[in-house]
């Protein structure tokens, strides 16, 4: 075999679906059922980059549902609105609105299709052996059968708390983690769906809408850190989203999912250790705040397949000793953007914990959104997820 892929996230299934495009062999381990991560609900959408990532690859019609994004976002600011176009002027697919689980149905019927060996309910994933000629993986199938399988690689897409993070030894890599001191409470609904994603300021603190579907919606409000769900009954979200929000008509609807965290950061540098790659959550986290977790996700597996795809073909292992550094450069740029759009959206609210100084900055700093081209143009380029790296990779098939 010559990769195995733990996790059939978003992270692990586009690596695997690209390495079968390519000819290479791979197996996929998930530790959950196939009903459990099909209907896990989290980003909801793809952005420029990934999609045109996805065309290059001849996928994009297979695995990415939903109407296009817009290109324009609305910040409302104490009940003002202000429209800003999030698309860079340049050329080819823009973003796409696809919920992760609706992308994950589809990367996993792509694989299957193309022959994938994906195996659900695997039990007690170990890594073996990852710094010498081959590494070893073993696992208990749902029947409590023992596996051992031999690879050349394993691409480890099973988040921060998987085992193939805990398969690096101490002292191999270094994790630089942030703790923003902010929480949000998340909320999915069976409410209408708001015309383009919205981010509201106010003195009662942040709050989002965005849409998950046509007839669903993801809210977000900041909350105390510490705050469990059960604080947070029906009529106090909905009062406290009407509140922030500054829509004393916005339609409620039954509530089928909510949940409280912390928002905060890590990166761990190097991505890789010996045979094991680090993909996605694995290696980094980043606040939700400009949708760039599943995107980082989607361009580490693209990374990592055309590596991999360049070594099996060509012999050439430029890319895979440039894997961690490549994906680095692109995680940075996105973890500042994401702090930088954290820290306005709520200094420039609620100043109770970062006070009037900070929060009179944070709102110089959407004044220069609003009203200066300049600054307009440098957040859509961001947002649109351009790659920093100045060589380009060439398309799949070249």
């Amino acid at each position: 075999m010559t990769v195995v892929v733990i996790g059939a996230g978003p992270a692990g299934l586009t690596a695997a679906t690209l390495l079968r495009r390519s000819g290479v062999d791979c197996v996929v381990l998930e530790r959950r059922s196939r009903a459990h991560v099909a209907q896990r609900q989290r980003a909801g959408i793809v952005e420029a980059r990934a999609v045109r990532m996805f065309e290059s690859w001849g996928l994009a019609d297979r695995v990415l549902d939903g109407p296009p994004h817009d290109g324009v976002l609305e910040f409302r600011v104490d009940g003002e609105s202000h429209l800003v176009d999030d698309r860079d002027g340049s050329e080819g697919s823009g973003a796409r609105l696809c919920p992760q689980q609706v992308l994950v149905r589809n990367l996993t019927d792509a694989y299957l299709a193309d022959g994938g060996d994906l195996r659900y309910e695997a039990a007690d994933v170990t890594v073996h052996g990852p710094a010498g000629d081959r590494a070893t993986v073993r696992y208990r199938s749902a029947d409590g059968t023992r596996h051992e399988i031999s690879c050349a690689f394993v691409a480890g897409c099973d988040g921060e708390h998987g085992v193939s993070r805990a398969a690096v030894p101490d002292g191999a890599l270094t994790t630089h983690a942030f703790d923003h001191g902010i929480g949000w409470l998340t909320i999915l609904a069976d409410a209408p769906p708001p015309p383009r994603p919205l981010l509201a300021v106010s003195p009662q603190g942040f709050a989002a809408h965005f849409p998950r579907g046509p007839h669903s919606s993801r809210y977000y409000l900041q909350c105390p850190p510490g705050d469990q769900p059960a604080a947070w009954p029906e009529d106090r979200i909905w009062d406290a989203l009407r509140t922030r929000l500054a829509d004393p008509a916005l339609t409620a609807g039954p509530i089928t999912d909510r949940e409280t965290f912390r928002l905060r950061s890590l990166v761990s540098d190097p991505m890789q250790y010996g045979r094991l790659f680090l993909v996605g959550d694995a290696a980094h986290i980043v606040s939700p705040m400009g949708g760039k977790g599943m995107n980082l996700a989607l361009y580490d597996a693209d990374l990592f397949a055309r590596a991999v795809r360049d070594h099996v073909r060509d012999h050439d292992d430029t890319a895979l000793r440039t894997y961690s550094e490549r994906c680095l450069r692109r995680v940075w740029s996105d973890q500042e953007f994401s702090h930088w759009l954290t820290r306005t959206v709520h200094d420039a609210g609620d100043d109770t914990h970062c006070g009037p100084f900070l929060r009179r900055l944070a709102r110089a700093r959407l004044d220069r959104l609003f009203t200066s081209p300049t600054a307009a143009r440098a957040f859509a380029e961001l947002m649109t997820g351009l790659d920093p790296a100045p060589d380009r990779q060439a398309p799949a098939g070249s």
